[in-house]
């Protein structure tokens, strides 16, 4: 397990609970009560940490290198039953954006996402998670796919963006996300939303409109990364905490604004500490968004997601 830096406090308390354990086994000390109060320590610090977590750690906490991605709740919510579907029948088969069908129980849905590699081959393999223009007009393929056969379409966003490549201008990365936005405004089928990782700016938006658009706990959305937000405002990154801040681009600050209809707790110390309470948490929401939108009509559908998206922003002195 990788520790960030604020969780070094709570890697030297396992430490040391480790340590404990093993003097235990190898001598005939009864080290019980030590345990135990290290044990009683962990759990105090692990509450006092992740209970007044600032916006750049959930930040730092997305993009956690032990965290899960796409593929790796696609595979835990559907099992044998995902079959993934490539290509957009255009340019060629994008792997930084990923769709097929699956299962939760009898139910089938359509599911798409951005995909992060493990390491150095598989993050080139999957362009850092960066999708290309043809990679929005897979996504998009999928959806009227969808559409077609009345599927529900089950979006998962975790991206630092879209591929800002010359490759990519020249194939129209700009329309194909317009064009996503634009088709899935209107979409006859049930779209659920959920930001599983980092949901940065028009890569993320390009499949991040919903009838029911999610937060994981420790994710952020918004249009640029504080990084980049604070090199452009201060001509440095030293004040990417400051720019988290000011962004307000946790999952609180986004339900406060009503851009999201709502956060999915994760387990304690994150996604990543938990991997199976996170699929099943994110599996319930989706199963119960879906029960809440499976007996609207198509003409109510995109009437009521119209009517969402057109009430964002507006305000009264």
């Amino acid at each position: 397990m990788e520790y960030l830096d604020f969780e070094l406090p709570i890697k030297e308390l396992e430490d040391q609970l480790v340590k404990c354990y093993a003097i235990g086994e190898e001598s005939e000390v009864d080290v019980t009560a030590t345990c135990k109060k290290i044990e009683k320590k962990l759990e105090k610090a692990k509450k006092d940490i992740y209970k007044n977590i600032t916006a750049w750690q959930r930040v730092q906490l997305s993009r956690h290198p032990n965290r899960p991605y796409t593929l790796d709740y696609i595979n835990a919510i559907c099992g044998d039953t995902f079959m993934e579907l490539h290509g957009d029948r255009n340019v060629k088969d994008d792997k930084a954006m990923i769709g097929g069908l699956g299962k939760i129980g009898d139910q089938s849905y359509m599911f798409i996402g951005q995909q992060k590699g493990y390491n150095t081959k598989t993050r080139q393999y999957r362009n850092f998670g960066m999708a290309n223009p043809e990679g929005y007009r897979k996504a998009l393929r999928l959806m009227k796919m969808a559409e077609k056969f009345g599927i529900p379409v089950v979006t998962l966003l975790d991206t630092p963006g879209a591929y800002p490549g010359l490759e990519a201008e020249e194939r129209g990365q700009g329309e194909a996300i317009a064009r996503n936005i634009l088709e899935m405004t209107r979409l006859k089928t049930p779209i659920i939303t959920i930001v599983i990782g980092e949901g940065a700016s028009g890569g993320a938006l390009g499949i991040g409109v919903g009838d029911k658009v999610y937060m994981m706990e420790n994710t952020w959305y918004t249009v640029i990364s504080p990084e980049s937000c604070s090199s452009i405002l201060w001509r440095s990154w030293e004040y990417k905490e400051q720019a988290a801040e000011a962004l307000k681009l946790t999952g609180e600050d986004m339900k406060k604004m009503k851009l999201i209809d709502g956060i999915i707790k994760e387990p304690i110390g994150g996604a990543h500490r938990d991997r199976e309470g996170a699929f099943k948490a994110v599996q319930e929401q989706i199963v119960n968004a879906f029960g809440e939108l499976k007996d609207l009509s198509s003409i109510d559908l995109v009437a009521k997601r119209m009517d969402k998206y057109a009430d964002m922003g507006v305000y009264k002195e």
